[in-house]
């Protein structure tokens, strides 16, 4: 059977981790502590940033970063392709979420819509890097957002080590928000990492994650924040898959490689393209079905007749079709629809072997050709 997806931790990994994990307990510090400071430090050199904010998950590093950035009252431009989260984060930050539709091209947010989707009241736009694909319009985006004297958010939660032109997801905008949870392409268990390169930022970040105190050791609390800290295990964890992040991308990329090469010769499939000067993390394999299928019975017969599972679509709804956010839904979303509809993603993991891939290939050529 190969799994739609597997978390990788080698026997030396465990070690590395359980003999710091018996120091934080020898030590007390369980929270805040040397761990979270140095997860936070090296991420913010992964990205080429100042400032690493470590959080207890992707969620809240949405919500702190738009709390930080004062979206309150305000509303703020966001995909329709995308997870709860991203749209559940605004609300909870007190903004009004304007939903847009979908870039084909990279399942992503072209600059034209952005521009068709604001308001006098639009106070920022979230940009989300789909599979791992950071847009080529990236530049076009931030040079966008400036113009219009808006905040640029990533949702980078899909996107740790990819990049455009050099620069990394997580250095394009005003702030921008990493998950940490299991399925990633590197996990701390639970967790999430804020990144900027504007101090105010980094300082509102740190004041919201610890109930809103001014400072760790002082119990005096000027914003309304919330229990929203990376706990020290957690940071270890992280700490040891962000060391071998290089790695498990490059294994990811390898079997992309496969699947590329693969699907060339498939009728049926067409893998969604990256562009030149990108470097994908392939968090997601996203292939696009050429013909409307029944999608779950596609997964049935992959699963149960040839061993094969697919991982989650990115994503089958869009987010106007989640009942909570129906009413935010002010105009038809077509694109949106179509992506959400017409793809799948090919299982894609850390330790994932060449032989693993080649029977994904030959179940894929024997369902759709």
């Amino acid at each position: 059977m190969v799994p739609a997806a597997k978390i990788e931790f080698s026997a030396e990994d465990r070690r590395w981790i359980a003999d710091r994990i018996m120091e934080i307990l020898e030590s007390g510090q369980l929270t805040l502590g040397k761990y979270g400071k140095e997860f936070e430090e090296n991420f913010a050199k992964l990205c080429g940033v100042q400032h690493a904010i470590a959080v207890n998950s992707g969620t809240a590093a949405l919500e702190i970063s738009l709390r930080a950035l004062d979206v309150a009252g305000k509303d703020v431009l966001v995909p329709a392709n995308t997870f709860f989260a991203t749209c559940a984060a605004v609300i909870h930050a007190g903004a009004n979420p304007v939903l847009m539709d979908t870039d084909p091209d990279t399942f992503g947010t072209s600059p034209e819509e952005v521009e068709k989707r604001l308001t006098p009241n639009t106070a920022a736009v979230v940009v989300v890097h789909i599979g791992g694909l950071v847009s080529p319009r990236m530049p076009e985006l931030q040079e966008l957002a400036c113009r219009k004297g808006i905040h640029l958010v990533e949702d980078a939660a899909h996107a740790h080590g990819s990049s455009l032109d050099g620069t990394m997801a997580g250095a394009f905008g005003a702030a921008a928000a990493f998950s940490f949870y299991p399925t990633k392409v590197m996990t701390s268990g639970e967790g999430g990492m804020i990144t900027s390169n504007d101090q105010r930022v980094a300082d509102e970040a740190r004041i919201y994650r610890d109930q809103g105190k001014a400072s760790f050791t002082v119990n005096a609390h000027t914003r309304l924040g919330y229990n929203w800290r990376m706990s020290e295990p957690n940071a270890v964890i992280g700490l040891r898959h962000l060391e071998r992040l290089p790695e498990m991308i490059a294994g990811r990329q390898r079997i992309a490689g496969l699947y590329d090469a693969a699907l060339e010769n498939l009728s049926g499939l067409d893998a969604l393209h990256v562009p030149e000067g990108a470097v994908c993390n392939y968090y997601k394999y996203i292939a696009v079905l050429r013909e409307p299928r029944d999608r779950k019975a596609l997964k049935a017969e992959l699963r149960e007749t040839y061993g094969v599972s697919l991982t989650g679509e990115v994503y089958e709804d869009p987010i106007q079709k989640q009942p909570i956010f129906e009413k935010y839904a002010t105009s038809p979303l077509p694109v949106s629809e179509q992506v959400c509809a017409n793809h799948i993603c090919l299982p894609v993991f850390g330790g994932m072997t060449d032989e693993q891939a080649h029977q994904v290939i030959d179940a894929l050529k024997r369902t759709i050709g």
